[in-house]
């Protein structure tokens, strides 16, 4: 290699020259392969890596499923308030993810690393601001500016720990099958963490319906009142204990992966070079053709699946009829999600990241044209769940798998560029959760168009037809386009292959300076 040549070329001439005879004491440089065994993860760190994802997915689970219903029924906000609150906060929730990006970039080097500080900090904040947004305050005027500050603060919060935690994958690890691995074990906890939350917070609240129960006796007003008012308090109850069970789990998991994975340094940073204003930053990330065409594409192949979900259960409800059971409907997706992960790592492993994606992304098809052309049925409706949950386990594990390699070959192509990993995560990041806020205005405006009543156990039929299709046609585009742009995708594995033998060299030629230099 020229570079590590050229650095023991400098240090024999520097040997040779020194006017004062020296003692010195040569350190044997350690071979290639002892290097790359040292950037080894143990499924420990990895299994706590992992853990450390759970309290993005356990509390995103519980609000994107039940913080609807929550602010109707049981804060009892005037559905137009209630809107306001979920759009505000959505919108709140993206601008921070670039805004937090940005300073953790520019963060320094602690004791702890530049991640955890971030993370650790964040987490105290986050699980207050959690509880109170589950909590009913006792007034009524000021409920939406209560709502509406603590669900925005609790976003804030939450970012400050994900965008870090993400952009951590760059630094447990310099081995990219390493990266690898440990993104199939997060994401493998992630979608067990989706499960938790709406397990928890289901079976807690599970006995909250929205539908009235006709009394015995038609006469019987008073004690029909008299139960609303029962059951409306034992809800706030069980709601609060629900978010406090979640905060308990969520400092829990901050715990472990604070104490069982420990940052790395990148090698080769050079300290002296100048950090990048923000507007700089985003111009750089976003001139990397791979990277743009890599978030687009998922933009739109996420935008189909959050449509797909966002809605499936209002469409399990009053387009199929099975009101009693969508929860159960929901667990199974996400427990088929669960197990199918480490499946899919093998897949992408063995045939490639780009022809996983393509393979995860079209299973789901022909299941999402069946759900809505057959007459209602329990089994069908679990079965298509269970293949559902395959495509979402895809979803989930393909778009975090593949930016490590949109990060590596901006480095290859950069060599002289530091410290913008956070950056990449976190716009990643925010047009997901534009997609996230863009599906559910979609889906708000549709079903208002249809004439959707809330509140209200049946609905007109326009309503289960807009259901159909926001969970089948609308969705198959979407994920369509997106794969068209995907195609576009330049960095396939011969191109990643070679990414990474580059940056392997690079590393090994900044190793054997450092120990050289240490050695004289």
């Amino acid at each position: 290699m020229a570079r590590g040549e050229g650095a023991e070329q400098y240090t024999a001439t520097l040997l040779a020259t020194t006017v004062k005879p020296m003692k010195t004491e040569i350190k044997a440089v350690k071979p290639k392969e002892q290097r790359r065994d040292t950037q080894k993860l143990s499924v420990w760190s990895k299994l706590c890596y992992a853990i450390g994802g759970a309290p993005y997915q356990i509390t995103g689970s519980a609000l994107g499923f039940f913080l609807q219903i929550y602010l109707l029924d049981v804060a009892r906000l005037d559905p137009s308030y209630a809107s306001i609150i979920l759009f505000v906060g959505r919108a709140w929730d993206a601008i921070t993810d670039p805004t937090v990006g940005f300073l953790v970039s520019r963060s320094k080097w602690t004791g702890i690393g530049r991640m955890m500080p971030w993370i650790l900090c964040s987490t105290p904040f986050a699980v207050l601001t959690y509880l109170l947004i589950w909590y009913v305050p006792p007034f009524e005027e000021g409920k939406v500016i209560w709502y509406l500050v603590f669900y925005c603060l609790f976003q804030s919060m939450l970012t400050c720990f994900h965008v870090p935690y993400s952009a951590l994958t760059m630094f447990i690890s310099s081995d990219q099958k390493e990266r690898d691995s440990a993104t199939a074990y997060r994401m493998t906890v992630e979608v067990l963490g989706t499960v938790l939350g709406t397990a928890i917070q289901g079976q807690i609240v599970g006995g909250v319906s929205s539908c009235p129960t006709e009394p015995e006796n038609p006469n019987s007003t008073n004690i029909t009142v008299n139960t609303t008012i029962v059951s409306l308090e034992d809800t706030k109850r069980a709601y609060l204990l629900a978010s406090g069970v979640i905060c308990i789990i969520y400092v829990v998991c901050a715990a472990v992966l604070f104490l069982g994975v420990k940052e790395k340094k990148e090698s080769g940073c050079k300290t002296s070079t100048p950090l990048l204003t923000f507007c700089q930053g985003l111009w750089v990330i976003m001139s990397h053709g791979p990277y743009v065409k890599l978030v687009i594409g998922f933009l739109f192949t996420s935008l189909g699946f959050m449509l797909l979900e966002g809605n499936f259960a209002l469409f399990i409800t009053h387009a199929l009829g099975h009101r009693k059971d969508f929860q159960n409907i929901l667990l199974v997706i996400m427990v088929s999600g669960t197990l199918t992960i480490p499946w899919w790592q093998w897949f992408l492993t063995r045939f490639g990241k780009k022809t996983a994606t393509y393979c995860g992304m079209l299973w789901a098809v022909p299941f999402m044209i069946l759900i809505v052309s057959i007459q209602s049925h329990l089994v069908i409706s679990y079965l298509v769940s269970v293949a559902a949950g395959v495509s979402v386990a895809a979803a989930f594990l393909l778009p975090w798998s593949m930016l490590p390699d949109v990060v590596d070959d901006f480095k290859v192509q950069n060599p002289d560029v530091h410290g913008h990993e956070a950056l990449f995560y976190s716009f990643y990041v925010f047009f997901i959760k534009f997609a996230s806020g863009l599906s559910l205005g979609i889906s708000t405006l549709s079903l208002k168009f249809a004439g959707y009543e809330t509140g209200k156990c049946s609905q007109p039929e326009a309503v289960s037809l807009t259901l159909k299709v926001l969970v089948s046609p609308v969705p198959i585009v979407l994920i369509v386009v997106g794969l068209l742009v995907i195609m576009t995708y330049p960095i396939n594995e011969e191109r990643r292959k070679g990414n990474r033998k580059l940056l392997e060299d690079l590393l090994d030629s900044d190793s054997e300076t450092s120990e050289l230099g240490s050695s004289v």
